[in-house]
Parts: C-alpha cells; structure tokens; sequence
C-alpha cells in the first residue's frame, strides 16, 4: 500500500514536470496542437455528421411514411438532356385511382416557385407553391393544426383556396388565425381553408414550412400552366408491408399507360422510404470515406509532428533530464514525463479540434443538409484517438530520453 502510494505521488510530481515542459516549449506545444486539432476537426465532423445522417433519415421516413409511394414524371436517374419531366398526366392519375391494387389515395401535384405572397401590408416571397387535388394533407401524413384540408369540390371548381404553411402564418398573421384570410398570391386572391402542422424539416434550400396548397386546377389555371400533365403523383397503399409488390405493380401499369416496350427505359421515377434510406446510406458512406482519409492524413501528419519535435526536444534538454538522474530519477519517470507531455498536447488538440469541428458542423446545419448535434461518443473518440496517437508516437522518443547516461548527459552530448 506504501509503495503504491508513493508510486501515486512521483506521478503527480512528474505530471507537474510535464506541464512545465508543455508551458516552456510554446512553439513546440503549437505545432503538434495544431496537427491534432486537424485530425480531431474531421473526426468529429465525421461522426456527428453520420449521427446527423440517420437521424435525419429517420426524419425522412417517418415524414415520407412507410405506406406510400412518391412518382416524378421524367427518369431523374439518367437525366438526359431534352427528356421529358412532364410525363404523367390525368389519364395516368385516373388510372391508378381505379386499376392500381392496394391504392386508396392519389393525388396528382406541379408546383411554382418564387411566388410573393401579401397580406395586409406584409409581403413574403414563397419558395414553392404547391398545386394539389383533394386529401393533400393526408396523403403526406401532415396533420393541420386548424381548419380542413382540400376536399374534391375545391378542384373541381377551380376554387380560390388553400392551405397555408406554418412559417408563412406566423411571418404574415402573427399570433391571429390564418383560417378564413385572404392571401394575395401574385394577383390571385387565396382564402385560407387550413393550417399545416409545423414540421421544421430542410429540404431543397427551403423549409417546407414555407409552402402554401392550393387545388391543383386553380394552379394551373392562374398561372397559365400546362393542364394535361403534372410534375409528379403521391399514392398510398394498404398493406404497407407489401410495398414492394405495390411498387412493381405501379411501374407496370405505367409503363403500360405509357405505351413504353421492353428494353425502353421508364420515363418516369418512383421514390419509395427504401430509396430514401439507400440515398442517407451512400451519403453517409460518402462522408465517411471522404473525411476518414482526411482525419487519418491529419492525425498521422500530428503524430509524426509531435514524434519528431520531442526528438529533438530529447536533444535539446539532455543536460535537464541528466541532471534529473542524477538526482535518483528512474528511467521509467522519464519516459512517463515524456509520455504525459504528448498527452496533454494531443488532449488539447483533440479538445480545440472538436471545437472546429462542431463549428464546421454548424455551417452544415445552416445550409439545410445535415443537423449537427454534439455527442458523447464524438468526445469519447476523439478524446482515445488523440490520447493513442500521442502514445504510439511519442513512446520512442520518451524512451530514447529514459536511456541517456546521466554523465554524458549532464555533458550536453545526446550521442
């Protein structure tokens, strides 16, 4: 127990040795700080990053729902140039409302973008307008915090209504209900039927809380737009965990409806919650790989850094290390001493590298593709990975210390 405690207390006095020597080398202390906090910086964009990566797809799924299926007129896979995106037409809709196995709801969208939206002498430029048929908010699993969502009715007669979203009812109304208001759209006066729930997701530069609904004839109608055809098609399906069926039997019947032969590519695009996993998962892989070899290039390039200026950090304190053993250091103290100077100088690079880190994180966040949150397990990893690089590449140069003789040593010579 005596011998244990007093093994504690030369630790101690050695680790306050090391603080010294950390506070006397300042230039030295910088450089590897600054390999280290490299490294850490895209180790900690990688793992919060990826964090971000699945929750935001959890996001998206439970958004999108399991149950339903999002078809784009036009193959956004090939993207060929001059093809057509405006494929799906009423006929298509149509269609699938009556033949289509398991599908309960359809309904056809197109949108228009940039619109200004004026209300009582305030005024808000509106990403995206959307034109809709009947049961939007259901088909798109987006609960109203008040009034009623578009029924039939609306779309046949071209009505003069909408759905607003939770961010353009707060910029425009304030704390009033939108319900029963009239927003000017461009020149087109829109009642208020309801308000969409906030949903607080990022998606294409915008939130979609700055739409507004409105019926899909109306759309097309007030803003000139062609009336045969629309952007792209929502349907829901009983029987979710039949999705796959459900998808191969939507591809047939609008290949059939598009008069498309064998061996012709679709001219249209079917987004299911597996699509959506699979692109969160390339994207994830992406950022990996990417920043994997930065973080490791950075991190190797510290360690190296910090081995090769405490060589010559050996050399230039061989008459302070001799002097300490001839005072009855022990060669194991030294290497300790060394050992605790690389860890205090990696624990402080992986300690500003998670700063920059989270602070690069942030951009992220605020350009709408990933949510960067601070986790544990980022501080644990970069943390270990800082602490183990200071070790592995610092043991050499402890130990070349711990082997000076005390009287060359105390001679100047390194040799």
């Amino acid at each position: 127990m005596r011998k244990a405690t007093e093994t504690l207390v030369t630790l101690g006095r050695v680790f306050g040795f090391a603080l010294e020597a950390v506070w006397a080398y300042k230039l030295r202390s910088v450089f590897v700080t600054a390999g280290i906090a490299m490294g850490i910086a895209a180790l900690t964009v990688i793992v919060t990053s990826v964090d971000g990566a699945q929750r935001k797809a959890l996001e998206i799924v439970d958004m999108f729902g399991p149950d339903a299926v999002f078809v784009l007129g036009g193959d956004i896979k090939s993207r060929a140039v001059g093809r057509r995106t405006m494929t799906l037409s009423w006929e298509d809709a149509r269609r699938l409302k009556q033949s289509l196995p398991g599908a309960y709801l359809v309904v056809p969208m197109r949108a228009k973008t940039g619109v200004m939206a004026r209300h009582a002498g305030k005024s808000k430029e509106i990403p995206v307008v959307v034109g809709a048929t009947e049961s939007y908010a259901e088909v798109w699993n987006w609960p109203l915090s008040e009034g009623r969502d578009i029924n039939l009715q609306d779309v046949s007669l071209g009505a003069k209504v909408g759905l607003i979203g939770d961010q353009v009812a707060e910029e425009l109304f304030g704390d009033e209900s939108p319900i029963g208001k009239v927003v000017f759209l461009g020149d087109l006066p829109v009642q208020i039927i309801g308000r969409l729930s906030y949903r607080g997701f990022t998606g294409g530069g915008s939130s979609i809380d700055e739409r507004m609904i409105i019926p899909l004839t109306t759309l097309t109608q007030r803003f000139n737009m062609n009336r045969k055809y629309f952007r792209a098609l929502r349907i829901k399906f009983h029987d979710p965990e039949r999705m796959s069926v459900h998808v191969e039997n939507t591809r047939s019947l609008l290949r059939h409806l598009h008069g498309l032969k064998d061996g012709e590519d679709d001219d249209f695009s079917i987004l299911t919650a597996d699509e959506i996993l699979k692109f969160i998962g390339m994207l994830k892989g992406g950022l990996v790989v990417f920043l994997g070899v930065t973080a490791t290039v950075a991190m190797l390039v510290g360690g190296f850094v910090l081995a090769n200026l405490f060589y010559i950090s050996v050399s230039e304190r061989t008459s302070e290390i001799g002097l300490r053993k001839a005072l009855g250091a022990k060669a194991w103290t030294i290497t300790a001493q060394f050992l605790f100077e690389a860890a205090i100088l990696t624990i402080a690079g992986a300690l500003i590298g998670m700063g920059l880190g989270l602070g690069l994180g942030q951009m992220l966040t605020r350009l709408g593709i990933l949510e960067i949150q601070f986790s544990l397990k980022a501080f644990v990893l970069a943390l270990s990975s800082s602490v183990t690089v200071g070790m592995v590449f610092g043991i050499r140069p402890a130990r070349s210390a711990a082997r000076l003789d005390a009287v060359t040593a105390l001679r100047g010579d390194s040799s």
